[in-house]
């Protein structure tokens, strides 16, 4: 059973979504068949609701912090989880979902333009992220001289990022951002309003799929992927640092 990741973060989310070359059905019976189906699946997802005309959202009630919603755009499906108490019950939403589109939306094996699973963490935090972020993590040896030896010099950007490959022809990849929210007026007033520093991780692949390939088992590909990044490096080398580095505070 995958590590639930609770508690690490005030806020986890995990997100998939499946983006076509083209367009989607947009009539009124096929969405509404689609996301019919997912509520029998699913009862607690029973909002359902237009989003900027043209894109289509059903989810579960956000009073208790934990819901599951679904969307259709244009050109994007999507389904995702926010704050799971179980990744196998995430994963297994979401290979429902991958199953289902084929039939009910029309999306041909050919018709992917990528596949993204992304797990994100939110911590609130009051204070400078920057500072806190490189007290958690470190600065890489190359660059400590800049916030530590040259006067009155203070970080007002930090969010590493990096992007690697994880098959020989580059199609699936991996992208870890950490997005900080705490502005150069911050620094310079010393004002830091309580707001979330995010770290994700995207798990990708890109183009069709292959005559052997399903949607679910290109999901389940990128999944193990995921996890094993987070629980051999992530976990102990960013999200841990970062829940103590906050704790301490």
């Amino acid at each position: 059973m995958p590590h639930s990741y609770c508690g690490i973060a005030d806020e986890f989310h995990v997100d998939m979504h499946l983006n076509t070359e083209m367009d989607l059905p947009s009539n009124r019976d096929t969405l509404l068949h689609y996301f019919e189906q997912l509520q029998k699946q699913f009862p607690s997802m029973r909002n359902f609701y237009n989003r900027d005309r043209s894109d289509y959202v059903l989810e579960g009630d956000k009073d208790g912090g934990a819901y599951s919603w679904a969307s259709v755009e244009p050109r994007r499906i999507g389904s995702g989880h926010v704050n799971p108490t179980c990744l196998d019950t995430v994963f297994g939403h979401q290979r429902i979902v991958l199953q289902s589109v084929p039939h009910l939306l029309l999306v041909s094996p050919l018709d992917c333009e990528s596949l993204t699973v992304t797990f994100c963490f939110e911590f609130n935090y009051a204070g400078n992220h920057h500072d806190l972020l490189a007290e958690a993590i470190g600065v890489s040896p190359g660059f400590e001289g800049l916030t530590s030896g040259l006067g009155a010099s203070r970080l007002v950007a930090f969010e590493p990022s990096f992007q690697i490959a994880l098959s020989d022809d580059c199609r699936t990849q991996a992208r870890v951002h950490i997005e900080t929210r705490t502005t150069a007026y911050h620094v310079r007033t010393g004002e830091f309003p309580d707001r979330q520093l995010s770290v994700c991780l995207t798990v990708l692949s890109y183009g069709s799929l292959q005559s052997e390939e399903s949607y679910v088992t290109r999901f389940d590909e990128l999944v193990a992927h995921g996890t094993e990044i987070l629980d051999k490096q992530l976990l102990e080398h960013v999200l841990l640092p970062l829940q103590h580095a906050i704790g301490i505070k």
